[in-house]
Parts: C-alpha cells; sequence; structure tokens
C-alpha cells in the first residue's frame, strides 16, 4: 500500500486531493497548519499531522512521523492580490516563504528517502498564472514561477535516481477563497489610482468564463503521481487545459 503526504488540507485543493488519494486505497498523511479532523473520513489508512512548511523543526516531526512517503504533494500555500507597488515587501517574502521556500524544503526532507528506495514522486501544485500571469497578482505569480524553474530542474537532478518530480498547474477556483487566504485585505493593496484598472479585473474575478473544479486538481495529482512516463506538467480545470493549448 502506498503512502501520500499532501500539504495544505485544511481546505481547497489539499483537502479534495486527500479525499481522493484514500478513495483510490492509499494511505494518507494530510497535514495542516491548524490539525482538523473533521473534514477528512474517519480511517486507519488517514492520519492528520500538524505541519508548517515554514518552520524546519515543524518539517522534520511530521517527515519522521509519517514513515517511508512513496508521493509528496506540495499543496500548501498562500495567495495575495493587489497593486505590486502597494504590497509590503515584508508581505512578498511571507508569500515566498511558503509558496517557493516551503516547497523546496519538504522536497528537501524527503529527497534522501526516496533517493536510497530509488522510487518517489514529487508533485508540486502551482497556478495557471505561469501558463498567462494574471495582473494584480505580481508576487504569487513570481512566488508559483520560481517553483516551475525549481521542479523541471530537479526532474533532470533526480531522474538518476528513479524519483520524479512533476507540475499541476491549476486553473481559477473561486471556491479555494484565493484572495481571503492572505492577512491583508484585498482592498488595502488597491491605491486610488488603481481603481478604475482593479475594477474590470475583479469583475471578471467574479465571473469568470471558465473555472476550475477541486475534483479536477485532484485527478490531475493522481494522474501525475501515478504517470511512469517523463511528462512534466499537468494542467487541471478546462481553464488551464485551455491556456496551455495556447501557450
Amino acid at each position: 500500500m502506498k503512502t501520500a503526504l499532501i500539504t495544505g488540507c485544511s481546505s481547497g485543493y489539499g483537502l479534495e486531493i486527500a479525499r481522493h488519494f484514500h478513495a483510490q486505497g492509499w494511505t494518507v498523511i494530510a497535514t495542516m497548519r491548524k490539525p482538523r479532523e473533521d473534514v477528512l473520513p474517519r480511517s486507519d489508512r488517514l492520519r492528520v499531522l500538524p505541519l508548517d512548511v515554514t518552520a524546519p523543526a515543524s518539517i522534520a516531526d511530521a517527515v519522521e512521523a509519517a514513515g517511508p512517503i512513496d508521493v509528496l504533494v506540495n499543496n500548501a500555500g498562500i495567495g495575495v492580490v493587489g497593486a505590486f507597488e502597494a504590497t509590503p515587501m515584508a508581505h512578498v517574502r511571507k508569500v515566498f516563504e511558503t509558496n517557493t521556500f516551503g516547497v523546496m524544503a519538504m522536497t528537501q526532507a524527503v529527497i534522501p528517502q526516496m533517493r536510497e528506495r530509488r522510487s518517489g514522486v514529487i508533485v508540486n501544485v502551482t497556478s495557471s498564472v505561469t501558463l498567462a500571469p494574471m495582473p494584480l497578482a505580481a508576487a504569487y505569480t513570481a512566488s508559483k514561477q520560481a517553483i516551475e524553474g525549481f521542479t523541471g530542474s530537479l526532474a533532470h537532478e533526480l531522474a538518476e535516481f528513479g524519483v520524479r518530480t512533476k507540475l499541476v498547474e491549476p486553473g481559477y477556483a473561486p471556491t479555494t477563497r484565493f484572495a481571503a487566504n492572505t492577512d491583508i485585505p484585498v482592498m488595502d493593496l488597491i491605491p486610488e489610482t488603481y481603481a478604475d484598472y482593479a475594477g474590470p479585473i475583479f469583475a471578471a474575478f467574479a465571473n469568470p468564463p471558465m473555472t476550475t473544479k477541486e475534483s479536477d486538481v485532484a485527478e490531475a495529482v493522481w494522474m501525475a503521481a501515478n504517470d511512469t512516463t517523463a511528462r512534466l506538467r499537468y494542467p487541471a480545470g478546462a481553464d488551464a487545459v485551455a491556456l496551455a493549448s495556447n501557450a
């Protein structure tokens, strides 16, 4: 029986990914900053562990408690929407600490065991903004673009040891509360000089022509985790697939 450790499972993509892997018969280690067992099915194949991907000690504890990991899904992330000039650099760094350095730290923590077994998959969840950068999300886009390059390079580096790295690129999913997953209110990052520009963009966010379902992302992660080919990228959702085809 294979084991998947998934980060950011309290809601959104991570929660649906954990449910999907569990439904397929895998052992699931669902991690969250503040563990909530009520959101997941009770099962001897499912464990909820505390994990803060920005804290080295928390990472070490979670990886040790999880035991042998066949698949790591780096899903935890935070969003920020607003004009870049109004975004405090402290918050930009916070976004990178979770979305970029947190992914790198988790990856570094599991590589030794996967390399020694000459088996394992690391799936990094980025975003369709890496396919078509959107306005008012410069810091977020940069944090996700960094993981695209990181994962592509690592794919070459780890192939020698039988370890695969994959990218899942979700489209826009209103249900993931992207703009709410931040400690700075969106409107605080929209100066008056940007108001006329931002209005139509927010209106488009509220009524997009295509969206991504959480199940789309779970299925894409499942496909990536089980694909033994050298394929690197897996767009998830109709909007992301459309962007990828035009890239």
